[in-house]
């Protein structure tokens, strides 16, 4: 079985409530580094997942299941807490008036 089961809804659950209990931390505190450390640890998940999805002997469908299904509920968080870090970046540049290098959330927010 994968290292963090994503196919169980109470797993799905308590990713979703620390992910967001993250995220209010990091707007609260507005230090980006806080989300970021969210970030490396869904891409760990996510690497986690394809070496054991690679090195698993044993493929019956229920465990190729549950390895893709994680591995994809990894791959959406990794992009939530991607783009949760450019915005809580963009509120930190803000709040110490540093000069930001790009506006990185620009392009998002004017297609929306």
């Amino acid at each position: 079985m994968p290292i963090i089961n994503f196919t169980n809804p109470l797993a799905i659950l308590i990713a979703l409530i620390l992910f967001v209990l993250v995220l209010y931390l990091g707007k609260e505190t507005k230090k980006s580094w806080i989300v970021g450390i969210m970030l490396f640890v869904f891409i760990g998940l996510l690497v986690g997942h394809t070496i054991e999805f690679a090195t698993i002997a044993n493929k019956s469908t229920e465990i190729y299941k549950g390895i893709v299904i994680s591995a994809t509920f990894d791959l959406i968080f990794v992009f939530l807490s991607f783009i949760s870090y450019l915005w809580i970046d963009a509120i930190e540049a803000k709040e110490r008036k540093k000069k930001s290098i790009d506006d990185s959330l620009n392009w998002f927010w004017n297609k929306v």
